[in-house]
């Protein structure tokens, strides 16, 4: 058995090469690796195993990464970074689009990959100690505990990506104040890919589904014209 305290990542390619160099790379840096050759794989392997995230190729043959990401989003908030073509800025806002927190053009540097991995483990909430007094901002229908992380309707606990928790804490820790795209890009720690503005809009759109009434006339994660957005909490 690995290091309980490593995280666990599923790297699923159907490039035997590319895989084989992942697993190397990435258990060389710190992480257990399980490697799928395809999204049937990955999901015969979900069954018995937790993972702390899931680096996705989008072009595989069968089912590809963009559907596999929506499919495991009905279901799971483990963070997917998506290894996607050079060329293919569509697929790249389709896979955010359909739940991943990240992507990645190839060809990519492997240190690059690894910036991008620990970036995205940074944004996944840490537990919180429950002696301390709720802190709570309300948005309508909808609660987010500060302490926790959490966001929820009535006793629903509503689950967030890891990505959509870090922006709920940065909002929340800057309530009623805007918060500029730039800086958005910086906190989540992409400031080194291309349409990283782009990519926050669309983080924005999941997350005023999951908090709005009408997520097309926002009330409480508002868009502050040229100055970015800002959570009003009631």
């Amino acid at each position: 058995m690995g290091d309980p305290t490593q995280p666990h990542v599923l790297v699923v390619d159907d490039d035997p090469r590319l895989r084989a160099l992942l697993q190397k790379f990435l258990a060389r840096s710190g992480f257990m690796v399980t490697a799928a050759r395809d999204a049937a794989h990955a999901r015969r392997l979900l069954v018995g195993l937790d993972f702390d995230l899931m680096v996705l190729d989008v072009m595989m043959p069968g089912e590809d990464g963009l559907k596999l990401t929506a499919s495991l989003r009905e279901t799971m908030t483990t963070p997917i970074l998506l290894l996607t073509a050079r060329g293919d800025a569509d697929d790249r806002i389709l896979g955010l689009e359909a739940g991943a927190d990240d992507y990645l053009p190839k060809p990519f540097e492997p240190r690059e990959l690894l910036l991008r991995i620990n970036a995205i483990l940074r944004r996944v909430p840490k537990p919180q100690p429950k002696s301390e007094p709720p802190k709570t901002l309300q948005l309508g229908e909808v609660r987010y505990d500060l302490g926790r992380g959490e966001l929820w309707r009535g006793r629903e606990l509503i689950r967030l990506t890891a990505t959509e928790s870090m922006l709920m804490r940065i909002f929340a820790a800057r309530a009623h104040e805007p918060v500029t795209r730039q800086e958005l890009v910086e906190d989540l720690g992409g400031g080194i890919a291309e349409a990283q503005e782009r990519a926050v809009d669309v983080q924005i759109t999941r997350l005023r589904r999951k908090i709005e009434q009408d997520p097309k006339a926002p009330r409480y994660l508002q868009t502050v014209r040229g100055a970015g957005y800002m959570l009003a909490p009631d």
